[in-house]
């Protein structure tokens, strides 16, 4: 792909013998991934906390139902990461993608089993826990790669190490800006590792721009529910068929290396085509990567191997 090319779902290679691992996959972008995947062949295990969901999703799909697997994952309960790991184990020989995808976004402030701020627990330490249990099988697979989905978001965030479960001043949109922040630099931080371990997997990052999706009225509250259901969804956001494309483009267009993060060509990477963006200076830094993985180490217990 060039940046003056517009690239679609039409243009996924054949993916078939390919697994892959979706977290989020019953709805939204997770869904609109899973069916791009499974239409191009590829076997696609939707990983969901809400088990009945994900079935009446599968359901919904005008796909070979043959293809999708549904297994439940918590990603805000790391017992819950563990248990996912154990069965892929159990289950498959090797994976070749995985797609960090799942989350939360500016719920009021709650903690998760472990007592970690709901949002950094969903969308950073669970995706962090479960790459890492996963990794060996990924690096058995064909091509494998690691897509972590962070947002454009990710340049307003920072990390508050000092307090990262909030317990001394909470605003929801903070804490998610941070939370999408911590998915770049892991993303970042992991390809850095996996390059110098020169191992056979790729870390990409990708970012779906303003997508209208049910993240945005779930667990928002106040003005920023009032702000996407009146204003920003109706008017400004683009569907997640559209909103998927620069997560596909990252986890299956043979041009992908790792490091790259994949976004919207359009004005202020709101909307458009998958096209190769920048991250934001603070979240490559890599002594900001260093301390945020070894601060997740700590914080899940999960160390990586081969990375």
């Amino acid at each position: 792909m060039t940046d003056k090319q517009r690239w679609t779902a039409d243009l996924i290679p054949d993916q078939t013998g390919r697994v892959f691992v979706v977290t989020g996959a019953n709805s939204g972008l997770g869904l609109a991934t899973t069916r791009a995947l499974a239409r191009r062949g590829g076997r696609v295990i939707l990983a969901v906390r809400d088990e009945e969901k994900g079935r009446r999703a599968v359901e919904a799909l005008d796909v070979d139902a043959r293809l999708l697997d549904v297994r439940p994952l918590d990603l805000a309960d790391l017992a819950s990461v563990r248990a996912f790991a154990d069965r892929m184990r159990a289950e498959h020989p090797h994976l070749d993608v995985l797609v960090n995808n799942a989350g939360v976004m500016a719920p009021p402030r709650t903690l998760s089993p472990q007592g970690h701020e709901l949002q950094f627990a969903t969308n950073h330490l669970g995706h962090f826990a479960l790459t890492g249990l996963l990794l060996d099988l990924l690096a058995a697979g064909t091509d494998p790669r690691v897509v972590t989905v962070s947002s454009i978001n990710h340049r307003q965030g920072s990390l508050r190490f000092d307090d990262l479960s909030g317990e001394r001043g909470y605003a929801p949109m903070a804490f998610y800006n941070q939370s999408k922040f911590a998915n770049a630099v892991f993303g970042q931080e992991l390809h850095r590792r996996l390059t110098a371990a020169a191992g056979p997997v790729r870390s990409v990052l990708a970012h779906p721009g303003y997508t209208a999706t049910s993240l945005q009225m779930k667990d928002t509250s106040g003005l920023a529910k009032l702000f996407f259901g009146r204003i920003g969804n109706p008017l400004l956001a683009q569907r997640p068929e559209r909103g998927a494309l620069p997560q596909l483009y990252a986890a299956t267009d043979p041009s992908v290396e790792g490091g790259e993060f994949i976004g919207p060509d359009g004005m202020g990477e709101l909307r458009g085509a998958p096209t190769r963006v920048r991250l934001s200076d603070a979240a490559g830094d890599a002594g900001t990567g260093r301390r945020l993985w070894e601060e997740s180490e700590r914080l899940t217990g999960v160390r990586f191997l081969g990375a």
